[in-house]
């Protein structure tokens, strides 16, 4: 049970709906608070200039007319004046009343003029009053006041307000907070199952996303993209570990058996010389291997990314085909260029022309004397540029297309040939590295590797 509380305070999504908690709160008694803090104000202001000009228009009636005209003043403004919480005093200097509708001066008004604020018996009960204090001259006093009862009930009911206003924001922001919480928990958790079932051994888990392209499926998205090239990464070494270990195992074998005949009964010279030879031509095929596979490594590692730029892909495509130009020549294959665009990707530059050279090695290997191979590059209906290679070969069995790209699989066409059976998985590979694909189709005979890249941004 402690621990279960301990990390539910360690949660960040508990703190999140804190956060938002207080925050609503704060908000909503910031804007209720401030609308009291205007209404009481504007009120005030409003009483205090009703006071104020009343004062005024005494003083000056005492100023011009006298005493006289000072109680006749206060005398009208009582007897016929339409607000009932007016408070009038007109006092001589001894402080005795002349004129007005109080009694006598308060004990509660202090020695010096300005604003009080005291309570006053009116109609058996005490009145919250508002007083200003004037000295006019010849020392009378004046005081002029309004019964505010009804502007303090007015300050209680908005404080009231506020503090049901606080409740209520309460109440919310703890239940969106929740909310809140419920949702970062639940999108979470989609995560963590995900992570728990590859750690298992299920590289196939992927986080699902709700399709709303928040930030939540965007970090899906990422992680998924992760998880698939850590799933293809894994596959590929593990594949390779099997191939390597298959494929290495009978030169290896071979290459001993010759060397343990050549110590058990040394041949003439020559002979000796003769499997020398093989055993280096062995181990020659060998070192390709391994070369291969470190390249393909250093390819899936991503470290190639520093060297990317802009690539001319027609400059790419002319020096292949000038490369495999004489090659075809020599075996009788009418290889042409049928399209070119000036189109360019982001990339490298030795990795692509090596995949173009990959795809255009295999098509000679595998078109019979005679045949014909056609190279095009253009730009697809879906914005991305296609480097395709069609021959009229063999072609590649349906069943075997999703399997030529990986490590040393050698198709059924391809068992009569020499090869290591790593060309079209470095093509893929290079496609990876730069945001694209491979894509293998029939020609109707023959084979339509195409070799697809996002185009330059």
């Amino acid at each position: 049970m402690t621990n279960s509380r301990t990390r539910l305070f360690r949660s960040t999504s508990l703190r999140l709906a804190i956060g938002y908690a207080l925050l609503f709160v704060v908000s909503g008694i910031l804007l209720v608070g401030v609308l009291w803090w205007r209404t009481a104000d504007y009120l005030d202001r409003e009483v205090n200039a009703v006071i104020l000009s009343d004062a005024q228009a005494i003083g000056d009636r005492l100023t011009d007319f006298g005493l006289p005209g000072a109680v006749e003043t206060v005398n009208q403004r009582v007897n016929q004046h339409a607000d009932e919480h007016a408070i009038y005093l007109l006092a001589d200097p001894g402080l005795d009343r002349v004129s007005g509708n109080l009694a006598a001066w308060p004990r509660r008004v202090g020695p010096h003029p300005g604003w009080y604020e005291v309570e006053l018996a009116r109609n058996g009960k005490l009145h919250a009053t508002r007083i200003l204090y004037v000295t006019l001259p010849k020392g009378f006093h004046l005081l002029v006041g309004r019964d505010v009862q009804d502007l303090v009930a007015i300050h209680q009911s908005l404080l009231d307000s506020l503090g049901w206003v606080a409740i209520a924001a309460v109440i919310l922001a703890i239940g969106g907070g929740l909310l809140v919480r419920r949702a970062v928990l639940r999108r979470l958790e989609e995560i963590n199952r995900t992570a728990s079932g590859i750690v298992q051994g299920d590289l196939t888990r992927r986080v699902p996303t709700s399709g709303s392209d928040d930030e939540f499926d965007q970090l899906a998205n990422t992680i998924n993209g992760m998880l698939q090239q850590i799933e293809i990464l894994v596959d590929g070494v593990r594949n390779a570990s099997n191939a390597v270990a298959h494929d290495l195992r009978t030169p290896l074998a071979e290459l001993r058996g010759r060397l343990e005949e050549v110590l058990r009964a040394p041949p003439s010279p020559e002979a000796t010389l003769r499997e020398v030879r093989a055993a280096v031509d062995d181990l020659d095929r060998l070192v390709d291997v391994f070369n291969a596979l470190l390249r393909l490594a250093d390819i899936d590692s991503g470290t190639r990314l520093a060297g990317f730029r802009d690539v001319p892909l027609e400059k790419i495509v002319a020096e292949v085909t000038d490369l495999y130009g004489p090659l075809a020549e020599d075996k009788g294959v009418d290889l042409r260029i049928d399209k070119t665009s000036s189109l360019q990707v982001k990339g490298d530059p030795f990795l692509l022309a090596q995949a173009v050279g990959n795809l255009l090695d295999n098509a000679l290997k595998f078109v019979p004397a005679g045949g014909h191979i056609r190279l095009a590059l253009a730009l697809q209906t879906d914005g991305r540029i296609g480097i395709g290679i069609a021959d009229d070969g063999p072609g590649i069995p349906d069943a075997e297309k999703s399997k030529v790209t990986n490590r040393f699989f050698r198709g059924s066409a391809a068992q009569s040939t020499s090869g290591l059976g790593l060309g079209l998985s470095l093509v893929a590979a290079v496609a990876r590295l730069h945001g694209g694909d491979l894509e293998l189709s029939d020609a109707n005979p023959g084979l339509i590797a195409t070799l697809v890249l996002p185009p330059s941004p």
